[in-house]
């Protein structure tokens, strides 16, 4: 039933834009994926600014911080993020349209299955995986972290909108070719391309939005990088387990919290930092 839905959403969809490969191709690729991610970034925006609701701010990280948030650095933070995605991730989306035509599958009039769709973000997930964290591993050498990644280390305490908030040159090696690699490599439909940007966008905006929600996964992993710098480079954390990078963060109360919370008390108040010594 659901994928007789989807299937005929995806027809109408088609014959609405008259089977335009390039129209279909940059209202997948970068509206569907560009909404997702300033509707969810701007539902934290307020709660950053305002403090408000409660619901969202009571889950905050890293107590104290950005409450309320530096709205200076906020606004240079959305500047920097939508000149990142309009004149970096956007020409950028060419040379990829050229690759998903020369595939042929991507503005197939048939869906792939639902199935075959796991197995694919199943890859796509490993691909970001591997490159993300040595390309993350590499702009923190020291030369090009002080040229280039410094500027994303500006918010120790991030918020969701930093998670684009890069050097232009780090925004293609770390933030978007590991996200466009899967997709190209696996010659994927426009809908898998449209679906697996935009959850990418909202997963990277979670794990920088300095709050631990219920239901959604854990940001203490990337939440502590930003706080220490040298620890848990990776996305999911198994080549930062591989590498030893990791090793810091889990001596502390921030990888007991690394989990799904499934209840509605805040994880900082179940499982509290130790209470500093006195000097």
């Amino acid at each position: 039933m659901l994928g007789h839905f989807c299937q005929t959403t995806w027809l109408q969809f088609y014959y609405l834009c008259e089977g335009k490969e390039r129209t279909i191709f940059l209202l997948g690729a970068a509206l569907v994926p560009s909404l997702a991610f300033w509707c969810f970034n701007g539902i934290l925006m307020v709660a950053d600014v305002t403090g408000k609701p409660t619901f969202i701010t009571r889950y905050r990280i890293q107590l104290g911080k950005n409450d309320p948030v530096d709205t200076k650095k906020l606004r240079q933070a959305i500047y920097v993020a939508l000149c990142n995605q309009f004149f970096i991730s956007l020409p950028m989306l060419a040379p990829m349209f050229y690759v998903m035509k020369w595939w042929g599958n991507t503005f197939s009039k048939e869906l792939p299955t639902f199935r075959w769709f796991l197995v694919e973000l199943s890859v796509f997930t490993l691909i970001e995986e591997i490159l993300f964290y040595y390309t993350h591993r590499l702009v923190h050498l020291p030369l090009l972290y002080k040229h280039i990644h410094k500027k994303h280390h500006e918010w120790t305490a991030p918020i969701g909108v930093v998670s684009i908030y890069a050097h232009p040159v780090e925004h293609i090696l770390s933030n978007t070719l590991p996200v466009m690699t899967g997709p190209m490599i696996m010659g994927s439909h426009i809908v898998s391309i449209a679906a697996w940007f935009s959850l990418a966008l909202i997963t990277t905006s979670i794990s920088h939005c300095g709050y631990h929600l219920p239901f959604l996964p854990s940001p203490e992993f990337h939440d502590f990088h930003h706080l220490k710098f040298n620890q848990c480079y990776g996305v999911l954390g198994v080549l930062d387990y591989l590498h030893g990078t990791d090793t810091t963060f889990r001596q502390t109360k921030a990888y007991e919290r690394h989990r799904v919370l499934l209840s509605l008390t805040p994880l900082s108040e179940s499982i509290p930092e130790a209470p500093k010594r006195a000097e």
